[in-house]
């Protein structure tokens, strides 16, 4: 194939990454990933930070996770440090489908504390894929610093991240079980009981911490009598 002919393509698949229409776009990236060319390993990332759509976003990252791990780790690890959102978020979300172990050092305090709750949910993802043996108590002591943080679905996250550190999460939630927080203590006694029956709904889990919570121990140890 002529140079002529493969830089045509590339820029008739630039342009519909950028296309306005959706389905566009993501057979743009599907396409990308199929054939895949660390040349447009550039345009993928860089759509990642402003792609609005969520399936495209998800192509993309599997498009990338199709090229060479020497062609997108570093660009993915410079995104880490951009202004934008999005950008970290979905760069996190690509390093843990990569699932290299030497990305690790990347996912930062700051990252595991990001002010926008998904980038900290993205960064919470891929550590507990990342992390070695050796950093897994001080990343469970980490996640467990932020108990009580956000909305349900970012609750949700962070306890679903505990569970995935489950040999070490259970000391770590011993600060937030004694918070004077209500809002963290229901949030450390629901994602410990999640410890012990992970099928346990975490709605549920949060409602029954909260109650026993209220009841405080005295009255529950009588209501169990």
């Amino acid at each position: 194939m002529d140079s002529t002919h493969t830089n045509t393509q590339h820029t008739r698949l630039l342009d519909a990454l950028g296309a306005p229409n959706s389905s566009t776009r993501l057979r743009a990236a599907l396409a990308a990933g199929t054939n895949p060319d660390p040349d447009l390993a550039d345009a993928l990332v860089a759509r990642c930070a402003v792609e609005p759509d969520f399936f495209v976003r998800d192509m993309l990252t599997w498009a990338l996770t199709r090229l060479p791990t020497e062609v997108t780790l570093p660009r993915l690890r410079a995104e880490l440090r951009g202004e934008r959102p999005q950008a970290r978020g979905q760069a996190l979300h690509t390093l843990s489908k990569i699932a290299d172990a030497d990305t690790w050092p990347a996912i930062t305090r700051s990252l595991l504390h990001d002010p926008d709750d998904e980038v900290a949910r993205s960064a919470w993802r891929a550590a507990v894929v990342l992390v070695p043996a050796t950093r897994r108590r001080e990343l469970a002591e980490d996640l467990a610093a932020q108990l009580g943080r956000g909305d349900r679905e970012t609750r949700r996250s962070l306890s679903r991240a505990m569970l995935a550190l489950a040999d070490v999460a259970e000391q770590a939630l011993r600060t937030g079980l004694d918070s004077r927080d209500p809002a963290i203590r229901a949030h450390a006694a629901a994602t410990r009981r999640l410890l012990h029956d992970p099928d346990a709904d975490f709605d549920g889990a949060v409602l029954e911490a909260k109650r026993i919570d209220a009841l405080g121990p005295q009255r529950t140890e009588s209501s169990a009598c």
